[in-house]
């Protein structure tokens, strides 16, 4: 991929948020906020339930998760790095929506670097979402005078693989 002669029409990560859904609240998900700050160096959110569910037992407005959006330029990078590696730089090529994001799952946390086994608080894995936009994107967000992006500047999923392959070195697999 060519640099463009626009610096405008460079894709860029825009956030990253990081997932781990345990299902119910008490000790298991004060572990799993453990576990993401630790890794991200960041406090994480609560999220809670929608729905009151009695198979799974969970009620409406109840916590059964946690997360992190990270939106600083260098705790991305060094988090992607650490995360496409526990990935073997590889990712399937259905992990891109139509809007050109990533999303994939890493299934312990312990397969990142200088992690170890930690037997108080067991084995979480987690979804990590990454959203590629270009500069001025924000004009579909903001307040005031909120306006469409054009179709020519959004991100498209053949676009986003190929920025991520030229920018982090990923192999792409497609089936």
């Amino acid at each position: 991929m060519s640099e463009p002669s626009n610096p405008m029409m460079v894709p860029g990560i825009t956030k990253v948020t990081v997932n781990i859904g345990v299902g119910e609240g008490g000790q298991r998900l004060q572990l799993a906020e453990r576990v993401l700050e630790v890794l991200t160096g960041m406090k994480p959110q609560r999220t809670l339930s929608t729905k009151t569910n009695r198979d799974l037992g969970t009620r409406k407005g109840a916590p059964i998760g946690c997360k992190i959006t990270m939106r600083d330029p260098k705790s991305i990078e060094s988090f992607l790095k650490d995360a496409f590696w526990v990935r073997d730089h590889t990712l399937p090529g259905y992990n891109f929506d139509s809007q050109g994001n990533l999303s994939f799952g890493i299934s312990d946390y312990t397969d990142f670097p200088d992690q170890k086994y930690d037997p108080d608080i067991g084995i979480f894995g987690m979804d990590v979402n990454v959203v590629i936009e270009r500069p001025g994107h924000r004009v579909s967000r903001r307040r005031r005078r909120k306006s469409k992006v054009a179709i020519s500047h959004r991100v498209g999923r053949a676009e986003s693989k190929e920025w991520l392959v030229e920018k982090y070195g990923l192999k792409i697999v497609e089936e």
